[in-house]
């Protein structure tokens, strides 16, 4: 069975996510996440990569098949929106090393915890909602050939 709890414990015992030593400066704690980077981008691009692929398959699929425009973006569109998502996920992560900062001011003994807890939680929160425009369409592209398997007839009154 499925365990959030035991999914969010294995991210943060990833070597991803691990510290093995305790970080003494602020310079040292942002070298932590910025070393990380790249990787947060890899694992946030695969799951924006998998996202789109099934928003166009859907998007081919309703075309060919129900001779409906799904509602697929102009390629230029989508290409400038996966831009300005990227770009907003790297000042979102960011924003862990900046948190962390805050936090080692206030409470130094619980720096450390708090970025690999933090690191663990914006990658699946990342991921999760990278997924959804792929998921969401996706559900309504099956249900969409599921009625028109059956024969359910959708109309739009004017």
């Amino acid at each position: 069975m499925f365990s959030q709890q035991r999914l969010l414990s294995r991210i943060r015992a990833s070597d991803l996510c691990q510290r093995a030593t305790p970080m003494s400066t602020a310079w040292q704690a942002i070298g932590w996440w910025e070393t990380r980077r790249v990787a947060f981008n890899l694992i946030v691009g695969s799951a924006g990569t998998i996202s789109s692929v099934l928003v166009v398959v859907v998007g081919i699929g309703s075309y060919f098949l129900f001779d409906s425009d799904f509602g697929v973006p102009p390629p230029l569109f989508a290409l400038f929106a996966v831009v300005i998502y990227a770009i907003m996920a790297n000042i979102c992560y960011t924003g862990g090393w900046v948190a962390e900062l805050a936090i080692r001011k206030a409470w130094p003994e619980h720096a450390d915890r708090f970025a690999v807890l933090s690191l663990a939680l914006g990658v699946v929160f990342a991921v999760v909602l990278t997924l959804s425009p792929g998921v969401v369409v996706g559900a309504v592209g099956l249900f969409g050939l599921i009625g028109h398997l059956l024969g359910v007839v959708h109309s739009v009154h004017n």
